[in-house]
């Protein structure tokens, strides 16, 4: 149902996204621009608008982000439920899954940090 949902708020988005960009183009370039700088996408010099503004709203940025979003609801965890048995990656470059490294009735412990 959640897949679904998600769905049918991509879908629409991206329907009227690429409605404005086609009746509004100067506009939603503009947005787009916008959007760019909360992401810093537009500081790289030699990426242009016109390297990644066009592909707003198409079926590839559809599809992108459906998979994203589908993939984010694998990684949810919640209280009292089992963990997401997320993909990780060793320092070896194996993808497996963070499941995969249970011993026994030991616990797991995650430990995030930074190497700079």
């Amino acid at each position: 149902l959640q897949k679904i949902l998600i769905l049918l708020q991509v879908t629409l988005s991206v329907v009227v996204g690429k409605t404005l960009m086609i009746l509004f183009p100067n506009a939603m370039k503009r947005y787009i621009l916008k959007m760019g700088e909360k992401s810093r996408m537009n500081q790289n010099p030699k990426f242009s608008y016109e390297n990644w503004g066009p592909t707003f709203f198409s079926f590839k940025y559809l599809q992108f982000v459906l998979k994203v979003k589908w993939k984010r609801l694998e990684d949810e965890a919640h209280e009292g439920h089992p963990a997401p048995n997320t993909p990780v990656v060793t320092l070896g470059g194996e993808v497996c899954h963070l499941l995969d490294f249970l011993q026994d009735n030991r616990p797991l412990i995650l430990n995030f940090g930074s190497c700079t």
